[in-house]
C-alpha cells in the first residue's frame, strides 16, 4: 500500500470572483454612504414652515425657509413643522368632504341659569414657539381642543341662556378667546391663538329652540325699530337745531340793523336840528318843501312871494302846459 501524501492546493488556480467586482462593490458602498450622508445632512424648509434643530435630542435652534445643512442622524435631527400656517380645529362638530357631523359631547353644555345650550366654534391657531410646542405638550391638536372646550364651558357656565344667544354672543366669544389665550400662556404650549369664532349658540332643537327663536326675532325687531327711530332723531334734530340757529342769527341781524337805522335817524335829526338852530327860517322852508315832495310826489309846486299889497297875476295854465304841448302848438301855428 502506497503511503498517503497531502498535496498543497495549486495557488495558481484561477478565482471564481470576476476581476474588478470588489472595486465596484467598494464604490457602491461608498456611493450609498454618500447618498445617506447627503440625505441626512441637507434639508429644505418651505415658506410656511420652520425647522427645529435637535442635537443629541436637545433643542439647539430653529431655521427659517431655505436649504440648510445639519450633522447626520443621530447627531442632529431637523423637525420641520408648518409653524407659520394658520390651522383650524372645530369644536362641537366635524367637517369632512363638505359634510358636517355634530359632536354632541363637545357642543352640549349648561348655562349659568341651569339651561342646556349647544355651542359650535372654530379655533384658528399657529405655532409661536417651536421649543415649547415640541417639549411641553404631546398632542397639540387634542390639547387645544380640550382647552377650547374647557374655556367655552367656563364662560357659558357663568352666563344666562337668554344673554348668551342674543346680544351677549359677541361678549361671550371675546371672553372665551381671552380664557383660551390665558391657558396657552399658563402651560407654555407654544401655540398662538389667532381667533375664535362661534358658529352657532342656540338651545337644543325642539319647542324650547322655537320659543327662543321667537324671543330673538322679537328682540331683533325691537332693536331694528329703535335704530330706525334713532336714525330719524339724528336726521331731524340737527336740521331743527340748524333752523333754530338760523332764526336766532336772523333775529340778531334784524336787531343790529334796526339799532343802526335808529342811530342813523338820530344822527340825521341831530344834524338837521343843528342847522335849524343856526337858521330857523331856511330850515323850516326846506323841511316844508321836502315834506310836500314826499306826500305829493306828482304835484306841481309854485312858490311866490305874497308880501306886497299889489295883486299879482300868476299864469298857472301856461305854466302847467308841458313842453311837448307847447312845441306842438308852435309847430302848428307855423304851419298855418
Amino acid at each position: 500500500m502506497e503511503p498517503f501524501v497531502l498535496q498543497e492546493p495549486d495557488r495558481r488556480q484561477p478565482s471564481s470572483v470576476p476581476p474588478g467586482i470588489t472595486r465596484k462593490i467598494i464604490a457602491g458602498v461608498i456611493g450609498l454612504l454618500v447618498l445617506i450622508f447627503g440625505w441626512s445632512t441637507f434639508y429644505t424648509v418651505q415658506e410656511h414652515e420652520k425647522a427645529a434643530i435637535l442635537t443629541l435630542g436637545k433643542f439647539t435652534g430653529e431655521k427659517e425657509a431655505g436649504l440648510h445643512f445639519k450633522l447626520p442622524y443621530p447627531l442632529q435631527q431637523a423637525i420641520v413643522l408648518p409653524a407659520k400656517k394658520t390651522q383650524r380645529i372645530q369644536i362641537g362638530f366635524r367637517e369632512a368632504n363638505g359634510k358636517i357631523t355634530p359632536v354632541e359631547e363637545e357642543a352640549m353644555m349648561i348655562t349659568g341659569d341651569e339651561n342646556i345650550l349647544s355651542a359650535d366654534a372654530v379655533v384658528e391657531w399657529n405655532i409661536s414657539d417651536m421649543r415649547d410646542y415640541l417639549y411641553n405638550i404631546d398632542n397639540a391638536e387634542q390639547f387645544l381642543r380640550n382647552s377650547a372646550s374647557a374655556a367655552i364651558r367656563s364662560v357659558i357656565g357663568s352666563t344666562a341662556l337668554d344673554f348668551a344667544i342674543t346680544e351677549g354672543k359677541t361678549e361671550v366669544q371675546g371672553k372665551v378667546k381671552e380664557r383660551l389665550i390665558e391657558m396657552q400662556t399658563k402651560y407654555e404650549t407654544g401655540i398662538h391663538i389667532v381667533d375664535l369664532k362661534f358658529q352657532d349658540i342656540e338651545p337644543p332643537a325642539g319647542d324650547v329652540q322655537n320659543a327662543f327663536k321667537d324671543v330673538t326675532n322679537a328682540r331683533e325687531e325691537k332693536n331694528t325699530k329703535i335704530n330706525v327711530a334713532q336714525k330719524y332723531e339724528n336726521d331731524i334734530l340737527p336740521r331743527e337745531r340748524g333752523n333754530a340757529q338760523a332764526l336766532l342769527e336772523n333775529a340778531e341781524a334784524q336787531k343790529k340793523s334796526r339799532i343802526l337805522n335808529a342811530q342813523g335817524d338820530v344822527a340825521k335829526f341831530n344834524a338837521v336840528y343843528a342847522e335849524y338852530v343856526n337858521n330857523k327860517s331856511v330850515t323850516e322852508s326846506r323841511l316844508v318843501l321836502e315834506t310836500l315832495e314826499k306826500i305829493l310826489p306828482n304835484a306841481k309846486i309854485f312858490v311866490s312871494d305874497s308880501t306886497g299889497e299889489t295883486v299879482k297875476y300868476l299864469p298857472i295854465n301856461e305854466l302847467l302846459r308841458t313842453p311837448a304841448a307847447t312845441t306842438g302848438q308852435a309847430q302848428g301855428g307855423a304851419a298855418k
